[in-house]
């Protein structure tokens, strides 16, 4: 009954490629042309924090210098989509700041294909990165819940968009590089019920990864309120 009902919607409002607006056939998101100008994260990648290698032999145990030097990492696993270049960064923009709430759907689709390693690990809860609540009211919707409840829905899990709180205001992490985006994020995340958290194994749902300070500050919150494990998917990853 849903599938007739969306067929019919699609005939009277057809889906348009997020990137062009020119009219598709599916819901994939994206025309032939603009889905061959993305740059997929494709293997092989750190095993661990998910950054690809550019000349290394194809492994699932692969580690960079990185992850090789942390003996005590934050994350089982790391994991993003696309490399965000200027072509897929207006997409992002769109859905983070101009009310393009729709990507969400297509965002989580391919956070689904992205997540695949963490997903087949084993997973109990997918958790968003809050927004502080000043934030929220100026912006009117978390992009990372979005696409956090319609991953659930792909995938089965459940979705909790309340244990993890930002508790401190900051400024826009766009604002700062290296040290200072790790100053601006720190202690700035709490777990508001610990029951919901302790021994559960987390996902945490992110829109982009540039240095990760945010996500790890997030992983730090939840294992201090005793979380078996963390694991992160973001739709998009900055690298050089």
């Amino acid at each position: 009954m849903k599938e007739f009902f969306q067929k019919i919607l699609n005939m009277i409002l057809p889906p348009k490629c997020l990137c062009c607006g020119k009219i598709i056939r599916d819901e994939n998101g994206f025309c032939a042309d603009c889905f061959q100008k993305i740059n997929f994260i494709t293997a092989p990648y750190c095993a661990r924090c998910g950054l690809p290698f550019e000349n290394a032999p194809q492994g699932n145990k692969l580690l960079c210098t990185d992850c090789l030097k942390d003996k005590k990492p934050l994350f089982r696993m790391c994991r993003s989509a696309v490399k965000y270049d200027d072509f897929f960064k207006k997409n992002i923009l769109a859905f983070k700041f101009m009310d393009k709430t729709q990507n969400a759907v297509v965002f989580a689709k391919i956070l689904k294909l992205a997540g695949k390693d963490i997903f087949e690990k084993g997973a109990d809860v997918l958790m968003p990165v809050p927004l502080h609540f000043k934030r929220l009211v100026t912006r009117r919707y978390n992009q990372s819940a979005l696409m956090a409840k319609e991953l659930a829905r792909l995938t089965g899990l459940s979705v909790d968009t309340f244990s993890l709180v930002k508790i401190k205001p900051t400024k826009p992490q766009i604002r700062y590089s290296g040290r200072a985006r790790v100053k601006n994020v720190k202690d700035a995340f709490s777990v508001a019920d610990v029951s919901r958290v302790k021994g559960k194994r987390i996902v945490l749902i992110d829109d982009v990864m540039t240095t990760g300070s945010t996500l790890k500050e997030c992983a730090k919150a939840l294992h201090k309120a005793g979380a078996k494990s963390v694991d992160c998917i973001t739709v998009a990853r900055v690298y050089r």
